[in-house]
């Protein structure tokens, strides 16, 4: 970043170089490095696999429960969960659903053309990871 220093000067690099200050980020290109091996040794397909497995099991049962509305129902879509709860606003579903230890996303979500379009305020967003286990669908289904 600097050419050099006196305490009557400082020459900063020429570009861009001088914007290239400390240490480059070494643990998150070996942390990447690891997710890379991580995702790998699992394959792709399992993966997808076991994600469409948890989102059909969330939608089966949050589905099956009265009043609970899934938004968002394409055939070919990741597995993700959003869903509304009554008039119960998406903010108080995850408040409560935190206080059971579940993990969830609250809000429009930057969709504010789609919750107008369904005419809604929010929406409770569950993503479904290969690292969720099918008893946190329970958990959360037992929360709500």
């Amino acid at each position: 970043m600097i050419s050099s220093v006196t305490f009557e000067k400082t020459t900063y690099n020429a570009l861009p170089y001088k914007f290239e200050a400390g240490t480059p980020n070494i643990a998150d290109t070996i942390a990447f490095g690891v997710a890379i091996d991580y995702v790998h040794n699992l394959g792709l397909k399992a993966i997808s696999s076991y994600e469409h497995d948890l989102l059909m099991y969330a939608t089966m049962k949050l589905s099956a429960m009265e009043g609970v509305r899934i938004i968002g129902t394409a055939k070919k879509k990741s597995s993700v969960v959003s869903f509304i709860m009554g008039n119960i606003h998406a903010h108080d579903i995850g408040t409560i659903v935190d206080r059971e230890g579940i993990a969830i996303r609250t809000g429009h979500h930057c969709t504010q053309p789609v919750m107008q379009r369904f005419g809604i305020p929010a929406t409770a967003r569950h993503r479904l990871r290969s690292t969720t286990p099918m008893e946190e669908i329970d958990a959360l289904a037992g929360a709500l």
